[in-house]
C-alpha cells in the first residue's frame, strides 16, 4: 500500500485500522488514557489536521465515547453534541463539505444500531452495515453502494470485538489480530471507494 499524506480522502488505512483497534480495546476495558492516545493517532492519521485541532478532535471523540459508554443509562444527546463539535472541527480544518449536525446524527446512529445489535437478535448485521454506509456516504459524498464493502468489513471487525469482549477482554486473545486485519481491510476498502468516486 503506497504512502499517503494524511487527510480525509488520502489517509493511511493501515495506521487508521490499527489505531481504531487500540481505541476499541481501550473503550471496552475502560482505559480512557489509552483511548485518548489511540484517538489522537486515529484523528491524525484519518483527517490530517494540525496538531492543535487533532488534539481537540481526539478529546471530543473521547468525551463522546464516555457519554455513550454506560449501559443502559448513557447520554446519547451529549454524545451527539460532542460529535457535532468534532465534525465542525473536521469541516473547518480538512475541507470536507458537510453539516456537522447531520454527520453527528449519523455517527451516533451507527453506535446505537451496534449496541442494539449486541443485545437484540432482531437488529441484523444488514441494519448495521446500512447505518455505517449512510455515514460514509454522507461524510465522503459518495454513493452508499460504493462504501458497502468498507461498512461490511467494519461490521466484521465489530463482531470480532464483541466476541473478544464476551471472552474476557484478554490482550493475548488472537481475536484482536483478526479484528485489526478486518479494520485495516475496511479502511482500505473505504479509501478505494473514495478514490474511485473522485475519478
Amino acid at each position: 500500500m503506497r504512502a499517503r499524506t494524511p487527510g480525509p480522502r488520502s489517509f493511511d488505512a493501515v495506521a487508521v485500522g490499527r489505531r481504531e483497534t487500540n481505541a476499541w480495546v481501550a473503550y471496552y476495558r475502560h482505559e480512557w488514557v489509552m483511548f485518548l492516545r489511540a484517538s489522537v493517532g486515529m484523528v491524525a492519521a484519518g483527517f490530517g489536521m494540525n496538531r492543535r485541532d487533532t488534539l481537540r478532535g481526539a478529546w471530543l471523540v473521547l468525551r463522546a465515547n464516555q457519554a455513550w459508554a454506560p449501559f443502559p443509562d448513557n447520554d446519547p444527546d451529549r454524545a451527539r453534541e460532542l460529535m457535532r463539535e468534532f465534525y465542525a472541527l473536521v469541516a473547518s480544518s480538512s475541507g470536507l463539505d458537510l453539516d456537522p449536525t447531520r454527520a453527528a446524527e449519523l455517527e451516533v446512529e451507527w453506535w446505537r444500531v451496534h449496541r442494539a445489535h449486541q443485545h437484540d437478535d432482531d437488529v441484523t448485521t444488514e441494519d448495521l452495515v446500512g447505518a455505517l454506509s449512510a455515514l460514509y456516504a454522507y461524510v465522503y459524498a459518495v454513493d452508499p453502494q460504493r462504501v458497502r464493502l468498507a461498512a461490511t468489513r467494519r461490521v466484521e471487525a465489530m463482531d470480532l470485538s464483541d466476541a473478544w469482549v464476551r471472552r474476557g477482554c484478554s490482550m493475548s486473545d488472537p481475536l484482536l489480530s483478526r479484528e485489526r486485519r478486518a479494520l485495516v481491510a475496511s479502511y482500505a476498502a473505504l479509501l478505494d471507494a473514495v478514490d474511485r468516486s473522485r475519478t
